[in-house]
């Protein structure tokens, strides 16, 4: 990495966390390392890039133009290397995506297993997170591609299409009094513990939205921790510490084991697209556009996949269809 391409990832921190401290942590170098090369960028272009404060930093007119354009070479530099390094390594055939937690622990290892049987040497890179991190890297061309579960906000950088569908659902301990019924009301909702993934989440986004539709107000809901894990979530729920509303997907074998029971809430639909998101100009190897082409294949996915798409479409059609507020993801190209 060259120098100029060095000052202006550093910069790119800065901006984006507004604090030296925070960036020189990100980065794993030193805060004097830090304002080396951010001086270093001011003394090349003749001009500052930051105003100081007790808070953080903000940019000058200089440093927002700097950002702008800096973002830009930064990504050009970046493909330029992939595409070398694409054409050193031609043996080594590489797919980099994203993947929200649902997505990364119970569809994608079917997925990439399946396409590992087919293809040789075929390495995939995967970052797992929620959806706003995981949506941000693709618009900042750090990620290729990405499978999310959550609403996605609409960019003319970005296509989002829709691949697979979920259903979330309540579910509670086998132990507990509903676990004896198949649905409950919103007022009976309010009156128990409930256990939710961390704001910023797909799943706590839909359920949220899926709420609202019904005409519930999610603020009533009697929350009593969000955590950043399914597997966490699940754990709590059979040791009795709540109910929670998660993805049909994950309670699986929990309920073929007689661990927990999933219900439905009455008058609520919890049906969920979930979305392949890319960068329309963001750089993709062979290998990513076969990735795409599998994805797109309706029928081939569905046959790996260990649970039926037919009824989740249907509904996520029927909610989309009498949607005139357009609340749920449809498909879009930019």
């Amino acid at each position: 990495m060259n120098t100029l391409e060095c000052q202006l990832l550093v910069f790119k921190e800065v901006v984006e966390t507004k604090n030296i401290t925070l960036a020189s942590k990100r980065l794993h170098i030193s805060q004097p390392s830090v304002s080396i090369q951010i001086k270093g960028l001011e003394q090349e272009y003749g001009a500052k890039l930051f105003d100081r404060t007790n808070k953080g930093v903000t940019l000058t007119k200089a440093g927002e133009i700097l950002y702008e354009y800096g973002c830009r070479a930064v990504a050009v530099m970046q493909e330029a290397r992939e595409l070398i390094d694409e054409l050193a390594f031609d043996q080594h055939r590489s797919v980099r995506l994203g993947a929200t937690l649902t997505i990364g622990e119970y569809i994608l290892p079917h997925i990439i297993g399946y396409l590992d049987s087919l293809f040789d040497s075929l390495d995939f890179h995967v970052k797992i997170a929620n959806t706003e991190i995981i949506a941000q890297d693709v618009l900042e061309n750090r990620l290729h591609i990405a499978l999310v579960e959550g609403p996605i906000q609409q960019s003319q950088a970005i296509s989002i299409e829709t691949f697979c569908h979920d259903e979330l659902a309540l579910v509670v301990p086998m132990s507990h009094p509903w676990a004896r019924r198949e649905s409950v009301t919103f007022g009976e909702l309010t009156k128990e513990r409930m256990i939710t993934r961390e704001k910023g989440s797909g799943t706590r986004k839909v359920m949220e939205l899926a709420l609202s539709r019904g005409g519930f107000d999610p603020a009533r809901l009697n929350i009593i921790a969000d955590l950043g894990s399914t597997e966490a979530i699940k754990h709590a729920v059979i040791e009795g510490l709540g109910v929670t509303i998660i993805s049909i997907l994950t309670v699986q074998q929990e309920c073929r084991l007689g661990l927990l029971k999933t219900l439905q809430i009455e008058g609520c639909q919890l049906a969920r697209p979930l979305n392949i998101i890319t960068h329309n100009k963001g750089f993709k190897t062979e290998e990513e556009l076969l990735f795409l082409d599998f994805l797109r294949d309706t029928q081939r996915l569905e046959s790996i996949l260990p649970f039926s798409q037919a009824q989740a479409a249907q509904v996520v059609q029927a909610l989309r269809d009498n949607d005139e507020n357009g609340s749920l993801p449809a498909e879009t190209h930019p």
